[in-house]
């Protein structure tokens, strides 16, 4: 009789099982499954088998549940096997794997008792598939369900970053706008000088984001690149102008520092503008109070250098590697959302380019973009 044999030869049946398993999948299973796959399985079965042999219908369907399906989640084989398919999704399982690790257990029966020309009546393979059917039906069914919860989970997380980082940049272009008009209220100076200038450069950026933030809607890749030849010496003038007016209101010291004037970058300027500002508002806002921020670009072999250095208290080595992930706050100052630096590398990184920080205990941070270099190919051919 079929339950008298997988009883006899159970270390062996387990033995295949995670043999196929290790085949398929190039990788051992782990103890959990193990524990709580085949092991339960075969005692559900055994016992099924048993209670049929001894004519108990009603234990038999108590235990492994009835061949079409129609008592879903209410006997001992389908509380198992929803369990075990949420464990193999934790486990980092596919669906396939699931289907394949209740398959294993059949075929490894079939070889067996080939092997052993062992026979079973038509009823127990019946039995024997319909316990199969029943625990891949609850296994796959409960694996599904919790897959598409986290799908969920993730989506509206990435969403409500999405809207954060949206949230952010508006409001970091309407402060620099804000502190743009209030200069020029203050100081009775035209539209037409450098003040001017700095607001309206906000409020092309804040029609600009608007207009890719829908697009983004339309375009699920996210944004679209709108490259162009700049001049770096031109870039870093404009990005001071507006860090400025915010370094003058929070009473710090802003130090540009001479940028070679032939250099040149091929880029997304607004992107870039973006990623130095949310540095420069971080270096006022984490720095040394009524401390320094240096602002520095330079070419260095094929690549161009953007930093922003401040001298405030700097962070440890810990700290330094979780500051760019979202909603990270790691200074005392908790203003904000923690979105500035994720985005800013996130606008780095569109460009090609890559965001790191070198920072010190005691000597404050230094953040460094590093982009390619553009060369003119008309000026190189000439020279």
């Amino acid at each position: 009789m079929m339950h008298l044999f997988l009883v006899e030869n159970r270390a062996e049946l387990e033995r295949r099982c995670r043999e196929k398993v290790a085949m398929r999948s190039m990788r051992l299973p782990s103890e959990h499954q193990l524990q709580h796959g085949v092991p339960i399985f075969l005692d559900q079965l055994i016992r099924t088998l048993k209670a049929e042999d001894a004519g108990k219908m009603a234990l038999s369907l108590a235990i492994s549940g009835p061949a079409d399906g129609s008592a879903h989640g209410t006997s001992e084989l389908a509380d198992s096997a929803t369990t075990h398919g949420g464990q193999l999704l934790a486990l980092g399982y596919s669906i396939s794997q699931v289907v394949h690790g209740y398959g294993d257990l059949c075929q490894a029966v079939s070889d067996l008792a080939v092997v052993m020309d062992e026979q079973f009546a038509v009823e127990e393979f019946r039995t024997l598939n319909r316990c199969l059917d029943n625990g891949i039906a609850e296994a796959v069914s409960e694996f599904t369900q919790r897959r598409d919860v986290l799908i969920a989970n993730e989506q509206a997380l990435a969403l409500s970053q999405r809207i954060g980082y949206f949230a952010h940049e508006l409001r970091n272009q309407l402060g620099t706008a804000s502190l743009a008009v209030s200069a020029l209220k203050q100081g009775g100076m035209g539209l037409a000088g450098a003040t001017g200038a700095v607001l309206d450069r906000s409020l092309v950026s804040l029609r600009t984001l608007i207009d890719r933030s829908l697009a983004e809607v339309r375009v699920e890749a996210g944004l679209t690149l709108q490259r162009s030849v700049f001049s770096l010496n031109n870039f870093i003038t404009e990005v001071s102008y507006s860090a400025s007016l915010e370094a003058d209101l929070l009473r710090c010291t802003l130090v540009v520092e001479e940028v070679a004037p032939l250099l040149q970058l091929h880029a997304d300027q607004d992107l870039l503008l973006s990623a130095v500002g949310n540095l420069l508002q971080n270096a006022f806002k984490f720095g040394a109070l009524n401390g320094t921020v240096v602002l520095r670009a330079y070419a260095s072999g094929g690549r161009l250098k953007i930093e922003v250095e401040d001298n405030g208290a700097g962070l440890p080595p810990e700290a330094a590697d979780d500051m760019f992930l979202p909603f990270t706050q790691a200074g005392a100052n908790k203003t904000g959302l923690g979105l500035g630096l994720s985005i800013a590398r996130r606008s780095v990184e569109a460009n090609g380019g890559n965001l790191s920080v070198e920072s010190v205990v005691g000597h404050g941070c230094v953040f460094i973009i590093d982009l390619p270099r553009h060369v003119d190919s008309a000026a190189t051919f000439a020279a």
